[in-house]
């Protein structure tokens, strides 16, 4: 069962979002393109696992910090030993020479197997630290069916899309039930996740430069209408509720500029096609708390 779930990073809702209201080079565009193709494949992965009929705790998404270092976890499965994977969506054909990996044209990309070393280290110093010594045993994942890696390493930590199946095989062996220590490990590991992401890369905006405006739920577009206690989009023809597609352009407002006061006229201005602002009032107070009075009111 998942213990803790796996959800798409502040990084790439805020470039997506970024991607849309601003102009974004085309190094921030390839990082976005990198995040939301990484996370996919760690769905695909989850999909996998999810249909395992052992007994398992499974731990996505963990920012953990021990000895001063801070480290991330793809995915942590606890059963009767421990299982951590480093998930990899490559695509394409990649070769393997002197400890390091590199594209076809000779470029050298991040290892994962160091990845995979220096977080197996580190959650092992945790647990010990906590009481734990429980055995943990490491994979790199490559998830992706159209990855190659010629010079493959020999007795290295990798499953190669071919062996997902011996995987899951291996992960659903299993004769013991889950115990109480199982579930202290998944609590405390749960416990000690770091929120705030230092390895977070944002390009620099303002609220100024960035375009106003709904943008479709379904195709996110900008030519938006209104037609009573809706809005449609000129290009799909979808529609949303107006109350659903205010609160979900606020969200999208309070993740990009936190330090925004929320106020009727900035959420008006945000929006753009409400001209109503006692509507817009009436939505804020039935989903935020009003803070102030009269034209100070602000929402959090």
């Amino acid at each position: 069962m998942f213990f803790k779930h796996r959800t798409e990073s502040d990084t790439i809702k805020i470039l997506r979002s970024l991607n849309r209201r601003t102009i974004l080079n085309e190094t921030d565009k390839q990082h976005l393109l990198n995040l939301q193709k990484g996370f996919e494949g760690e769905v695909m992965f989850d999909t996998l696992i999810e249909k395992l009929q052992c007994e398992s705790l499974i731990l996505n998404d963990l920012l953990l910090k021990s000895n001063n270092s801070t480290f991330q976890i793809v995915s942590f499965m606890i059963k009767e030993i421990t299982y951590l994977f480093e998930i990899k969506n490559y695509e394409g054909d990649f070769y393997y020479e002197s400890d390091n990996f590199y594209t076809m044209n000779g470029s050298k990309i991040q290892n994962p197997l160091h990845q995979l070393n220096r977080a197996e280290s580190l959650v092992s110093q945790l647990l010990h630290k906590n009481g734990y010594n429980n055995p943990i045993e490491s994979w790199v994942v490559f998830i992706n069916p159209a990855f190659t890696l010629y010079q493959a390493p020999k007795n290295q930590p990798i499953i190669y899309p071919t062996q997902l199946d011996y995987l899951l095989k291996k992960l659903s062996t299993s004769s013991r039930n889950l115990n109480s220590r199982a579930f202290d490990i998944a609590k405390l590991l749960s416990s000690l996740h770091q929120t705030d992401n230092p390895y977070t890369d944002l390009p620099k905006y303002n609220y100024e430069q960035s375009k106003k405006g709904f943008t479709c739920k379904a195709c996110l577009s900008f030519s938006i209408g209104v037609n009573g206690r809706k809005i449609f989009c000129y290009d799909c023809g979808s529609e949303e509720d107006i109350e659903s597609a205010v609160i979900r352009s606020v969200r999208e407002l309070i993740l990009l500029f936190p330090d925004k006061k929320i106020t009727t006229n900035v959420v008006q201005e945000w929006c753009q096609v409400i001209t109503s602002q006692i509507r817009i009032t009436r939505i804020l107070k039935r989903h935020f708390k009003a803070i102030g009075y009269g034209q100070w009111t602000y929402y959090v």
